[in-house]
């Protein structure tokens, strides 16, 4: 076994010998040949041309060392800019410096932060933060029509109703509607919460007095719409009425959603007393298997009926919803409410992360989106509580108002956090059961509300768009 090791790093030696020998000789060939003598061929003599690149010019180190200091990312940032459509008419550019770049993937780290140490929908914000990294890094090229990954995802699934379709499919199969089938009532609180969305109109003509900020009523409704606190929904409504706003009104959306346990409990605090917030609610009655599959089939029915611009993302949640409960087909259930629903996850939001750049985030009208998003959904808040408030002055069995802040309709969160607070006061008091019956309600009815966006302007926002285009 010895001898073998001797003899291995014996001809390991004289290989490498070899090759020390082979190089000196082509090295001296190379320096030492004269211009009468014909140089020894060589992968070091720089005269000998490489096949197929007689035609591209010869390159000195130093515009070599230029061209790499030139195409750093640091130069892009300090001295860079870029000429990129304007949101409105595409005809018209817009100059971005570099530094609003740096800005951006700052913002983009700060997003990645919330969601990783934070714990702020990890799930969301992280990939969004992510996208908004990617997108903004100089000379990447990740945004680039047909070839860029952000570009392709954006035109495969965000830009249209695509993600946002299968991510309703996602959450019908991760829904339970039996605490609403159990105590209709509660149905109500999912509805006031809406009083946020359209509430948000207002404001929206009080922020239009503002100097430099200017919003018409397409953008004005897929704004109202985060007071829904329906991520999916508000890329959704933006993509047909405001398709420019859609980076900004996501982002808020899906922040409001993950600010949930901050935003909520101190409007829950200042609009209840003590002892409503002590309320114990009776055990919920059982619901039978046919109700929970006859449910999702009657809530598509009426949406047909009714309001069809909402029947496609009723739609959605409503399959979902029917294959999770028929039970026979567990296989589509379970790859609907977890691969499929976190591959969709992960590329909407990385598609809305790629809409994070300077000239559709560093303007006025952005700013006036965060602060009405956040008016909206303190408003909606507040409506869902107050609604059950005013349904106990004629109920014999009151409604603990906390369970009115889970109207809004960021599942499962808000209900958690109605549970959260019912048990600072009382910790035998659990409110999580019932909470869940609004906040499912609310998903139903920010997407009712949308559904009234739609038909009311949809078919103008689209002859808009198309005249812009052309």
């Amino acid at each position: 076994m010895l001898g073998n090791n001797t003899s291995k790093r014996r001809i390991l030696n004289i290989t490498v010998a070899i090759l020390a020998i082979a190089l000196v000789y082509s090295l001296a060939g190379t320096v030492f040949a004269s211009d009468s003598d014909a140089p020894h061929p060589s992968i070091f003599n720089l005269d000998v041309e490489i096949p197929g690149s007689e035609n591209i010019p010869n390159v000195s180190i130093g515009e070599f060392l230029g061209n790499t200091v030139e195409n750093t990312g640091v130069n892009a940032i300090v001295n860079g800019s870029e000429e990129v459509p304007d949101l409105i008419d595409p005809a018209v550019t817009t100059t971005v410096p570099g530094w609003q770049r740096l800005v951006m993937m700052a913002i983009g780290f700060l997003i990645i932060y919330l969601g990783a140490a934070k714990g702020f929908e990890p799930l969301l914000l992280i990939p969004i933060g992510f996208g908004t990294v990617f997108v903004n890094i100089p000379g990447a090229g990740m945004y680039n029509e047909h070839s860029g990954m952000l570009r392709i995802i954006y035109d495969a699934g965000v830009g249209n109703e695509f993600f946002p379709m299968l991510i309703f499919m996602g959450i019908g199969a991760m829904t339970d509607f039996g605490p609403l089938i159990a105590n209709p009532k509660t149905a109500l609180l999912g509805g006031a919460a809406q009083l946020g969305v359209f509430a948000t109109l207002f404001g929206v003509a009080v922020l239009n007095l503002a100097p430099g900020i200017s919003y018409n009523m397409f953008e004005a409704s897929a704004i109202a719409i985060i007071g829904g606190a329906d991520g999916p929904t508000s890329i959704y409504l933006a993509g047909k009425l405001a398709p420019h706003m859609m980076a900004v009104i996501a982002v808020a959306a899906y922040s409001y959603m993950a600010l949930v346990p901050m935003i909520q409990p101190p409007i829950m605090k200042a609009l209840t007393t003590k002892k409503e917030r002590m309320f114990k609610m009776k055990q919920l009655r059982h619901v039978s298997r046919a109700e929970k599959i006859l449910f999702p089939i009657s809530l598509l029915v009426l949406s047909v009926l009714l309001i069809p611009p909402a029947a496609p993302l009723i739609g959605m949640l409503a399959f979902g919803n029917f294959v999770k409960q028929l039970g026979t087909v567990d296989r589509i259930a379970k790859t609907m409410e977890n691969e499929l629903l976190n591959i969709v996850s992960i590329l909407l939001s990385l598609g809305v992360g790629s809409q994070m750049t300077p000239e559709k985030i560093m303007n006025p009208n952005a700013v006036g989106i965060i602060i009405l998003g956040l008016v909206a959904f303190c408003v909606a808040t507040a409506g869902g509580v107050l609604m059950a408030k005013f349904m106990n002055l004629f109920l014999k069995e009151k409604i603990n108002p906390l369970i009115g802040s889970a109207g809004v309709s960021a599942v499962p969160m808000a209900a958690r956090v109605s549970n959260k607070v019912g048990l600072e006061y009382d910790p035998g008091n659990f409110l999580l059961m019932h909470a869940m019956g609004p906040n499912v309600a609310g998903v139903i009815g920010t997407a009712i509300a949308a559904g009234v966006f739609i038909s009311t302007y949809a078919e103008a926002a689209a002859k808009v768009l198309a005249q812009v285009a052309h």
